[in-house]
């Protein structure tokens, strides 16, 4: 999810950062103004670090809410990994209703419906950064934790966050972690990052405040490898005998598939 998107926009993208309304009294003395500096601080401490891996992987567990039109909320799960080579290669995967995997290779995003048994490709030579763009805008599909992924994560994700704030320590899978929470408009989210010398992402969690019974979306990450410690991949995708289809035929590619339809059902 993106903070600075319309609402619209907001529920078809995937994961940044929460401010918390009636904190303040969490952080102590400090004032707001340098509370507000410290979480960015902080913050841009985590997305340097991750801008200057040239190759890092995760799995992740993602939640996304969807209030039905009786207005239930109830949350769907999926499970997956990410593997990032700069300036120009991914693979990800996600499983859940539909299992997918999605490739790039610096010319060709290639996705795959492997219970469905149905692929789609899309020529794109560029960047990581045009691969998350072009089928974010294009295509409404996300990446998991899409604009941590980019080269310029810290201007992305804090355009439009009126507030900020360092909730202090937090434990995310039996780490430590410095709990942040940012605010917009539209949008309040949260982000939990690990102590200490690799400040990586441990848990972002982001949560509508203008629809009914507040939805969140939350990723949780494990198994953070980088550098050398990341597993050699050619970045090709195997199709097997899948039938080829258009991106638009591809369904599942994105956790929020459908929650805009939910959303605009109440």
């Amino acid at each position: 999810m993106h903070p600075s998107r319309s609402l619209s926009e907001t529920v078809r993208t995937v994961i940044t950062v929460l401010a918390l309304c009636g904190l303040a009294g969490v952080t102590g003395t400090q004032s707001a103004a340098a509370d507000d500096a410290g979480a960015k601080q902080m913050f841009k401490a985590m997305t340097d670090y991750l801008a200057g891996q040239q190759a890092f992987s995760f799995n992740y567990d993602a939640t996304v809410d969807v209030v039905t039109a009786d207005m239930m909320k109830v949350g769907l799960a999926s499970s997956g990994s990410l593997a990032l080579q700069r300036p120009d290669k991914a693979r990800m995967t996600r499983t859940g209703v539909v299992d997918v995997e999605l490739t790039y290779d610096g010319k060709t995003v290639s996705a795959i419906g492997k219970n469905l048994n149905v692929y789609t490709k899309i020529p794109l030579e560029g960047s990581v950064d045009d691969m998350i763009d072009t089928l974010r805008f294009a295509h409404g599909v996300e990446a998991p934790a899409a604009d941590l992924l980019s080269a310029n994560a810290f201007a992305i994700m804090m355009e439009n966050v009126t507030a900020g704030k360092d909730l202090g320590s937090g434990v995310i899978g039996g780490e430590v972690c410095n709990h942040l929470a940012f605010r917009t408009k539209d949008t309040d989210w949260e982000i939990w990052i690990a102590d200490g010398d690799t400040p990586r992402p441990c848990r972002f969690t982001i949560t509508s405040r203008m629809m009914a019974m507040a939805p969140s979306y939350t990723v949780q990450i494990s198994d953070w490898k980088a550098g050398k410690d990341v597993a050699a991949d050619d970045f090709m995708l195997q199709t097997g005998d899948a039938k080829e289809v258009k991106i638009e035929e591809m369904p599942g590619l994105d956790d929020l598939a459908g929650l805009l339809e939910e959303g605009d059902a109440q």
